[in-house]
């Protein structure tokens, strides 16, 4: 069987993680969990009236393919449950689980190189400047048929990072050891090269 291999890949929202992992785990071959969506799961729950402990002690896999999980609302009601800690905790046995899965898998979050899975074999951090990461969210809200404007969504990511980065449990940082790659000024082809460049730089030769 082979050994487990975690790849952790952290960053703000609308920095590019999401595409990034998907894009290194397809290249190596492995799973891939986007762990915001546990937490878009318990926020989507508690706009319904269910209490954010409760939902986190509920999770199961398939609640993860519901459709209206990329929402902004959704995405704020994530980012405020976010800051629970019984949710946090009531969450890290799945994500956990997750990245030792034989053969290994990558997830993408905010703290999967820190809290989650300090022991990961490969750590990223991908960053971009709050105002590109909100024009690149205008522009995928606008294309589904959101009427927002570009300043509301700015406020909504600068909202996001303060909560994110100054929350009492597992912040949002870099973990020590992470290789940063801020994409701002990067084609999507560019920082997804540089990520995998990175995490073979960690990987045993096969």
């Amino acid at each position: 069987m082979t050994a487990p291999f975690t790849i952790a890949v952290d960053g703000p929202a609308a920095a590019g993680k999401g595409t990034i992992s998907k894009a290194v785990a397809e290249h190596f071959g492995l799973a891939h969990l986007d762990t915001g969506l546990l937490y878009r799961v318990v926020g989507a729950k508690t706009l319904t009236g269910t209490d954010a402990i409760a939902a986190a002690l509920a999770l199961r896999a398939e609640d993860l393919a519901a459709a209206n999980l990329r929402t902004p609302e959704v995405a704020q009601a994530a980012s405020k449950v976010a800051v629970i800690a019984e949710v946090r905790a009531a969450l890290i046995d799945f994500q956990r689980a997750f990245a030792r899965r034989a053969g290994g898998a990558v997830l993408d979050g905010r703290d999967i190189g820190t809290v989650i899975c300090p022991q990961a074999e490969a750590k990223l951090f991908v960053t971009a400047s709050a105002e590109i990461r909100a024009h690149r969210r205008w522009l995928e809200l606008t294309e589904t048929g959101h009427d927002v404007t570009p300043d509301e969504v700015l406020t909504d990511v600068k909202a996001r990072d303060e909560r994110d980065t100054n929350r009492a449990e597992a912040p949002l940082k870099p973990a020590r050891d992470a290789v940063q790659i801020d994409t701002s000024e990067m084609s999507i082809a560019d920082a997804i090269s540089a990520a995998i460049v990175a995490v073979s730089d960690k990987r045993p030769q096969r």
